[in-house]
């Protein structure tokens, strides 16, 4: 699915036409070799293959709940740990989106939202303010959930923060089994960041802020 191949989306808003929020970013370093094709306006569709068959189960979550058409590629220093894949999907993720949404005319801008899966129940909020900031509240009872090394959620998160230019706070309500409660933290994170991300029809393509500029 790269880029060439997704659909173009125009959505019509106050008479307004904006152009499809599709991006490829590639990053590679001498410990890993990332590409990301994302499309904001898709159908959830997704290809995630990282070689952490846990961080891709975690992408099809991001695609599907946050409709965004997502193929993530990436080799990398496995055979050490999966850190610096992990962190670099993150880092890659977050530059495609900054790229998708360019000057960010016309977004909602923040988004909200409280996934429950079974026993576990995480808040997410976030603005695409251009302030990277994330707050992390997420307490997970276990040092692994299958091979993935569960210290790897907050990296990722800072990852794709800092490079998005996002503002995220994520807050565990309630919860008590590892893969519920990380499951539950990245649909919480799709939802809220498909409501932040939509065209807001009364914005047209106006900037939401206040200041002109974000």
């Amino acid at each position: 699915m790269r880029s060439s191949e997704l659909p173009v989306i125009s959505s019509n808003h106050n008479n307004t036409s904006f152009s499809p929020r599709i991006a490829t970013v590639s990053r590679t370093t001498g410990e890993t070799d990332v590409q990301v094709t994302l499309n904001l306006d898709g159908t959830g569709n997704c290809k995630a293959a990282t070689g952490i068959p846990f961080l891709d189960h975690m992408l099809h979550q991001i695609s599907s709940h946050g409709l965004i058409d997502l193929e993530v590629l990436a080799k990398g220093d496995w055979e050490i740990d999966d850190h610096h894949t992990n962190e670099d999907v993150g880092i890659t993720l977050g530059q495609a989106l900054k790229k998708a949404l360019g000057d960010r005319k016309g977004i909602v801008r923040f988004g909200h939202f409280v996934a429950p899966l079974d026993e576990a129940l995480v808040q997410v909020a976030l603005d695409f303010s251009g302030r990277p900031h994330l707050s992390y509240g997420l307490q997970i009872p276990t040092q692994r959930v299958g091979n993935y090394d569960t210290q790897l959620v907050r990296e990722f998160f800072v990852a794709i923060a800092n490079n998005s230019q996002m503002t995220l706070h994520i807050r565990q309500l309630d919860g008590i089994n590892s893969h519920h409660i990380i499951e539950a933290t990245f649909k919480a994170f799709a939802r809220a960041m498909r409501m932040a991300t939509e065209i807001d029809p009364r914005r047209a393509s106006t900037i939401p802020s206040s200041k002109g500029v974000l």
